[in-house]
């Protein structure tokens, strides 16, 4: 069983950054591929980005070159950092683990069996 904790959400400008975190507590073997995905009001859930336990990362064509995810594996944190910021990026953001290597296509949820609670990203 793995258990996430996510961080960082917040309230910035447009054009600001803002850094996500994700505390993820279980064994290596449950949590293969790490991802965030997020979703705003009366849209679909969108993965954002996902990193394999390799250190290979993916992302959404929405946030190729402004979003960049991390793996601090000796502190058990995946880091989402978030920069230059626009009002369509605000959603709720959910951090995800998956026990199998990360979607080499597009990112869903299908492969992520554990999920965190979210953290609220508002940009105006």
């Amino acid at each position: 069983h793995v258990q996430l904790v996510e961080s960082g959400g917040g309230s910035v400008e447009a054009g600001g950054s803002l850094r996500l975190s994700c505390g993820v507590d279980g064994p290596p073997y449950s949590r293969v591929c790490m991802g965030w995905f997020r979703q705003a009001p009366g849209k679909e859930r969108e993965g954002v980005a996902a990193i394999d336990s390799d250190g290979t990362a993916r992302y959404a064509e929405s946030v190729m070159g402004r979003f960049t995810i991390s793996n601090d594996i000796a502190k058990n944190i995946v880091y989402l950092q978030m920069t230059a910021l626009k009002a369509e990026d605000t959603a709720q953001y959910v951090c995800a683990a998956s026990p199998l290597s990360c979607p080499r296509a597009e990112i869903t949820g299908r492969r992520f069996k554990y999920w965190g609670q979210g953290t609220q990203v508002t940009v105006s």
